[in-house]
């Protein structure tokens, strides 16, 4: 009985501690009293990017290095405006600009290299195989 109430009541928590959070990140010049709730924000922000990048990079027919570079510019440069901009936050608080750039960036490349390389390949894929010799 014990544990399931202290279940219950922790579920609750976390899903108004996940409205907070995200009321906070949609809200401009937030207050982040905790340093992991900003950083987690940046980090899912990152994996739902990835995806999104990797869904139009695959279907307008981008490839190799300009696909990847403008991935990691867009990318970048989406949360470096987010934490500059958006959020106006004090960036030595976590440690410099750089941490905050590199938080989830790996992850953030994985989610974007599947979705690239399954919808390039999808929707191109005629143009992927070489032609039949007869």
């Amino acid at each position: 009985m014990v544990v399931k109430a202290n279940q219950e009541r922790r579920s609750k928590t976390d899903a108004t501690d996940l409205k907070h959070i995200w009321k906070r990140a949609t809200k401009p010049n937030s207050e982040w009293n905790e340093k992991d709730d900003f950083l987690d924000v940046i980090y899912w922000a990152r994996q739902i990017l990835g995806i999104l990048i990797g869904i139009v990079m695959g279907i307008v027919p981008l490839k190799g290095f300009v696909a990847l570079a403008l991935f990691a510019l867009i990318n970048c440069g989406i949360v470096y405006f987010y934490c500059t901009s958006f959020q106006s936050i004090d960036d030595e608080v976590y440690g410099g600009m750089w941490e905050i750039i590199k938080e989830g960036f790996m992850t953030s490349f994985a989610c974007f290299l599947v979705t690239w390389i399954i919808f390039y390949t999808g929707i191109h894929f005629d143009n992927v195989t070489p032609e039949k010799i007869n």
